[in-house]
């Protein structure tokens, strides 16, 4: 069977047509991209499944771009608080210390649970982790949701997480910053966009659409908090297959 997707999103004010087929392409793994980096910063990516969807055309870019980047966003997990949080720590500093990364990227989890000094107190671990490694941290916001009755009661500690991670980051002596991704998702949940799918319909999760106009943005500000990162043009990853991918529903 031959699926393709056309998606029309807006990068950097162009209009870019995004194409994905289920067949001859596949789609580009979620763990290390490789490219041309030796020498390069490498970027570590970590959170739960919106960024594990993330990471998809997060490889491809990065992989475009030459520059070393690694996913180890987790369906069900990836945080660093809340539930599984004590599982995850138990791997989390020897995943960070293996890839030696330059740049350590968190994207705030939807299970980021607990009160802001908790937060608080979960994040400057991750600073002290990353910078153990030698990495800078790069806090990211996570989207807004549609929250179902599992995320309903958690939405006012989800909602003082962006506090928590810039008390960190105002306290770090600039080992950590915070990028707020409000810029691409606005501060409410929205399906479509340009009369095309970006988020998924279970409240949740990103589209191709979502995950590319995200990729985008992201580049752009990694490149300002470390100059070696140079971000590839739009066209040499948004038609390298990743879009297809089973992971993107509701789509």
């Amino acid at each position: 069977m031959t699926k393709t997707r056309n998606l029309v999103f807006g990068l950097a004010g162009l209009s870019l047509l995004l194409a994905g087929a289920c067949s001859g392409q596949p789609a580009a793994p979620t763990g290390a991209a490789g490219g041309t980096g030796a020498g390069q910063p490498k970027v570590l990516f970590t959170g739960d499944s919106i960024a594990a969807d993330e990471a998809l055309a997060l490889t491809a870019a990065f992989q475009a771009g030459g520059t070393p980047f690694e996913s180890i966003a987790e369906d069900g997990g990836g945080n660093v608080l809340g539930p599984f949080a004590d599982k995850n720590w138990e791997k989390l500093p020897g995943q960070i210390a293996a890839a030696k990364p330059a740049v350590v990227v968190y994207q705030i989890t939807t299970y980021d649970w607990g009160s802001q000094p908790e937060q608080q107190a979960a994040y400057d671990r991750l600073l002290t982790t990353a910078t153990g490694a030698g990495a800078k941290l790069v806090f990211v916001t996570m989207p807004p949701i549609r929250p179902d009755d599992f995320y309903q009661p958690r939405m006012a500690d989800l909602g003082h997480a962006r506090a928590a991670a810039q008390a960190v980051a105002a306290g770090s002596s600039g080992r950590a910053t915070v990028l707020d991704a409000s810029a691409v998702w606005g501060s409410a949940y929205q399906q479509t966009r340009d009369g095309k799918a970006d988020r998924s319909s279970d409240g949740i999760h990103p589209c191709p659409q979502g995950a590319a106009r995200f990729t985008s943005w992201l580049l752009g500000e990694l490149a300002k908090v470390n100059p070696g990162i140079t971000p590839p043009s739009a066209e040499s990853w948004a038609n390298t297959g990743w879009a297809a991918d089973a992971r993107f529903k509701g789509c």
